[in-house]
């Protein structure tokens, strides 16, 4: 029972494993910014070897190995969102402009110099006005 049980565990977590890394995969291609690629690598990767790795600790059982495979996923939780957060800073300091939404800071500053709508006197250094 507890073999039938332990099996279908690790069949469960390797076959969501899979999916979550095929979904990666078809985010990768298919999306059309380094933004949203860096996004969904990170996102559901991390998810599709967190379950992959969980489902070999599974079927090794408690061994020494299993050690080493819980190091790797907290390797894999630990490095895949740092190493997204970097892409996407690398790309946003390269001056490359998300294609999926608009940038809410850009349009708020005009270009000719003027305060931002919404600045009040305080708000954008001007003196004057009644500080009471």
């Amino acid at each position: 029972m507890i073999d039938q049980l332990q099996f279908w565990a690790v069949l469960l977590c390797l076959a969501f494993g899979l999916f979550f890394t095929f979904v990666s995969t078809v985010g990768v291609l298919r999306l059309p910014d380094v933004y949203s690629r860096a996004h969904t690598a990170s996102q559901t990767d991390t998810l599709g070897a967190g379950l992959s790795l969980a489902a070999v600790a599974l079927a090794l059982g408690w061994e020494s190995t299993t050690i080493y495979t819980v190091l790797l996923l907290f390797f894999v939780f630990l490095t895949n969102p740092t190493a997204a957060h970097a892409i996407a800073r690398s790309a946003a300091e390269s001056g490359i402009t998300p294609l999926t939404a608009e940038d809410e800071l850009e349009s708020e500053t005009p270009d000719d110099g003027t305060s931002a709508p919404g600045d009040t006197a305080v708000n954008a250094g001007e003196e004057g006005g009644d500080h009471a």
